[in-house]
């Protein structure tokens, strides 16, 4: 649009968006809505008509990225990467009782596989993994550096995740739903609690997401090239057998992948190849192992509980549920519209609505697999570590969902800093209160230093973390502790006694070098029976109290040794 007034008597139209190209004055706005001056038209009359902007068009974005672009979504995730590891270093407490087993069980392996020990833990037999794989591994690095070590090694596998998360959500969608997923999987509270936690947890979830990068990114090549995940995936459920819940997603999303781009039959082949190598390598796996019964005890047919349904609800909400509901946003808005806004396609290139929806419903159905097992088992033991596993393949549709939010060009920023904020503010203080739910045993450890010496038979709860650091120094091993939770003794008339019988029998006779119990606001059965049968017996004396403060109240440990000349036994 041009006039015919003399650009220079125009000052005040110069800074009001207009700029002097030969001679004429012409619009900067690219785009308008309203009255539209025609050619001929006056200064004045131009500057009276209402203009208003339209919408921005998608030339900032290429369908694909360049060197910047990508450089720059690198750099936000390395950015994103050193805040997760900030916010999960930030968490400090003493080895739980399953951190200082699984190291400890480790060594025992290293010593009967290496070196001819007996394999006296029986750890195959209840074990949820292979212990084998994660323990050994754990073991090797705590005898490097200890358990801070093996704890950063969680750490990099979460990391790990996060960074693999990104890269196979950039394949499906694009760099800033990559960006947005793999920052809100980032503060989960068990993203965060898993990188500063020495157990299988952080390694399988690694695993899969490794196993699903893969998938994604050979769907399209050929035919046999799933057949490489497939060792990867069968590794996953020996470190964890529960992963083996989350196979089918794989397979499904390996299927979706490759339809998108080949079509139904050959994505129905590239997912019968690696569901057979995967079925063939686990089969081997169970047939040449003795694994199958821990199987069963810790997965296929494991122990119902009591937790009520309501608490088990609550506690999978407060857990997964925001990411949960914004994956399931995300899979409403893709299904309804293909384009993410800032990444244009051509004609017919955006995939077809039930493709969409298909691939929505299974990322973010399967974050509801772990909870609705433990739902099943009515159990939360654990629950906020397995809700994690579910969450790393919701993640994608929730970033789908927060790249809608933003809109085009980060046209509404505010919406998806308020989401951030909350998401992050739950992710803190969820993983902190959970980290702060078992008792600090620094101030347990030095005073039964002082206590235990080697072949000393001791009763106790906790006995794992005692094992594991009096282990390190001579002290003990993990035959001479015996555990609140099972007892075989074989009294005076050569009976064999468990259960209440078998502790009452025991310290009667004084079987015991020295006990330790834990006594917190609300003591089991077994604890208040051992604790009354100590007082009765009179073979028995507190020596020590110490008092704790947990996350969820407090209590105190109890060093009991025996009196002067009151062994029998």
């Amino acid at each position: 649009m041009t006039t015919t007034e003399n650009p220079a008597t125009e000052d005040p139209a110069s800074s009001a968006g207009w700029y002097d190209a030969e001679s004429t004055l012409q619009l900067r706005v690219p785009f308008a809505r309203g009255p539209q001056p025609a050619p001929g038209y006056t200064f004045d009359e131009i500057s009276r008509a209402e203009w208003v902007l339209g919408r921005m068009p998608d030339a900032g974005w290429s369908a694909e990225p360049g060197q910047r672009r990508t450089r720059v979504s690198r750099a936000l995730l390395v950015c994103l990467l050193l805040a997760q590891a900030v916010l999960s270093l930030r968490l400090h407490n003493s080895a739980f009782e399953d951190e200082a087993l699984y190291v400890y069980a480790g060594h025992a392996m290293i010593d009967h596989l290496f070196h001819g020990a007996p394999d006296y833990g029986g750890f195959a037999s209840y074990f949820s993994g292979s212990p084998v794989l994660y323990p050994v591994l754990a073991a090797w690095v705590d005898s490097a550096a200890g358990l801070t070590g093996v704890r950063l090694m969680s750490l990099a596998f979460m990391l790990g995740s996060t960074a693999l998360l990104y890269s196979f959500t950039r394949k499906l969608f694009n760099e800033r739903t990559a960006l947005l997923a793999a920052g809100a999987f980032s503060v989960t509270q068990s993203t965060l609690f898993l990188g500063n936690f020495a157990t299988y947890d952080a390694m399988a979830i690694f695993l899969l997401a490794l196993t699903a990068w893969i998938l994604v990114r050979v769907a399209p090549g050929h035919w046999a090239l799933p057949l490489a995940a497939a060792p990867v995936a069968a590794l996953t459920v020996g470190v964890k057998y529960a992963a083996a819940l989350y196979l089918p997603t794989l397979a499904v999303l390996l299927v979706l992948v490759a339809h998108e781009r080949l079509g139904g039959r050959e994505a129905l082949r590239r997912g019968a190849v690696f569901t057979t190598g995967v079925g063939i390598l686990l089969g081997l796996g169970v047939l040449t192992t003795d694994y199958l019964q821990a199987i069963r005890s810790t997965t296929t047919e494991r122990a119902h509980g009591t937790a009520p349904l309501g608490q088990l609800l609550w506690d999978c909400a407060r857990w997964g549920g925001l990411l949960f509901a914004l994956a399931c946003l995300g899979t409403v808005l893709y299904a309804r519209r293909a384009g993410l806004g800032e990444v244009p396609g051509g004609p017919g290139a955006a995939p077809s609505r039930r493709w969409r929806l298909a691939l929505g419903a299974v990322l973010s159905g399967t974050a509801l697999l772990a909870p609705a097992y433990q739902i099943h088992l009515q159990t939360s033991i654990s629950l906020h570590k397995h809700i994690g596993y579910g969450l790393l393949f919701a993640a994608p549709m929730a970033g789908v969902a927060l790249t809608r939010l933003m809109g085009a060009h980060f046209r509404f920023p505010q919406a998806v800093i308020a989401v951030g904020v909350l998401a992050l503010t739950f992710g803190m203080s969820q993983s902190a209160q959970n980290y702060g739910v078992w008792p600090d045993t620094g101030r347990l450890i030095p005073e039964l230093a002082k206590n235990v010496r080697p072949g000393q038979k001791w009763l106790g709860q906790p006995h794992e973390a005692p094992v594991y650091y009096l282990s390190n120094r001579g002290l003990t091993d993990y035959t001479l502790w015996t555990s609140i939770f099972y007892i075989d003794y074989t009294g005076r008339e050569g009976r064999h006694l468990s259960g209440p019988e078998g502790y009452r029998a025991a310290i009667e006779d004084g079987w015991f070098d020295g006990v330790v119990l834990d006594w917190s606001d609300q003591p089991g059965e077994v604890q208040a029976l051992i604790r009354d049968e100590l007082r009765r017996s009179g073979r028995y004396r507190l020596a020590t109290a110490l008092i704790y403060r947990t996350s969820v109240g407090s209590g105190h440990f109890e060093i009991w040794l025996p009196l002067p000349a009151a062994r029998t036994r």
